[in-house]
């Protein structure tokens, strides 16, 4: 009976994970929707600042209801968080450099290695399980991102190096957040990213001119605000619940939400392999869920 008790709770933790990743990339999703909606008529940094400083008051305002606030944790702790925050901030810089100078499909491809990454680094750094089943879902899965992207073959460039290193920042933003106290509020932690982010972009918004933002923009960065809060907070969330190995293949489901987001929004009708793609990602997300319990209900 204790058996049976304790793999329910584990399956309920993995479903649990499942649901935070695919809310992670939705929010997102949806978020880099509003911001390419923009068209481009505010300055990268400045666009970045002005969301960042909304999505700061929003979650400080959430944080601050949920007494989240608290500054009585353990100095571990704030160092994980500190290396998390600047984590996030690698992120953000290598991987807009890299899109400023390299094509969208090609660096897509290289984030989607996430998956991997993560789950690996989760089993050298936590001793995590991974079944060989569980690591060719993953790889399937990556496959099918690669249908979807198709990378063009201008070949390894400085850009793609960036992207790499993009990667390794998310994945130790990930991996830290794994170390963190169960006490520690996810909210402070989705905090101090939102506030590194936002000094970040601040000053490197200070090396062009500034522009004025119409109505209809300003909505349009208040929107994604709201959005990016949704995916800092559940990004935190999903890498305190359950096994990454489980809850990695889910991070594809973001393409999925790109496809629909890019028919509705922009007018852009996938073609056979993208579709086709999409299909083996959420065969293989399925699969994954049903491998799992079936694994606990043995």
């Amino acid at each position: 009976m204790k058996a049976d008790h304790r793999a329910a709770a584990g399956l309920s933790a993995n479903l649990s994970g499942a649901l935070l990743m695919m809310a992670s990339m939705a929010c997102f999703t949806v978020n880099d929707t509003l911001l390419k909606a923009t068209g481009g008529a505010v300055p990268l940094f400045q666009l970045l600042f002005l969301r960042g400083l909304l999505a700061t008051g929003l979650i400080a305002l959430l944080a601050w209801s949920r007494g989240a606030l608290r500054f009585d944790i353990a100095r571990g702790d704030w160092g994980i968080i500190a290396l998390r925050s600047m984590s996030e901030v690698g992120a953000a810089y290598f991987f807009v450099t890299a899109l400023l100078n390299m094509p969208l499909a090609n660096i897509t491809a290289i984030l989607q290695i996430l998956p991997l990454t993560v789950t690996l680094g989760s089993a050298l750094l936590f001793r995590e399980a991974i079944g060989w089943r569980r690591m060719t879902a993953i790889i399937i899965g990556f496959c099918g991102m690669l249908l979807i992207v198709r990378p063009g073959p201008e070949g390894f460039t400085l850009w793609s190096l960036y992207a790499l290193i993009a990667v390794l920042c998310v994945t130790a933003r990930d991996l830290s957040t794994r170390r963190l106290s169960s006490d520690v509020p996810s909210l402070l932690v989705t905090l101090s990213a939102s506030v590194a982010v936002l000094l970040a972009a601040g000053g490197a918004s200070l090396s062009s001119a500034w522009v004025p933002v119409e109505n209809d923009l300003g909505l349009l960065i208040s929107a994604s605000s709201f959005f990016i809060v949704g995916g800092y907070f559940f990004s935190v969330q999903v890498m305190r619940a359950g096994d990454v190995a489980f809850i990695a293949p889910f991070r594809y489901t973001g393409l999925i939400w790109a496809l629909i987001l890019g028919w509705i929004v922009f007018g852009e009708w996938p073609e056979f392999l993208t579709l086709l793609g999409a299909v083996v990602i959420v065969a293989t997300g399925l699969f994954t869920l049903y491998r799992e319990s079936r694994l606990i209900h043995r």
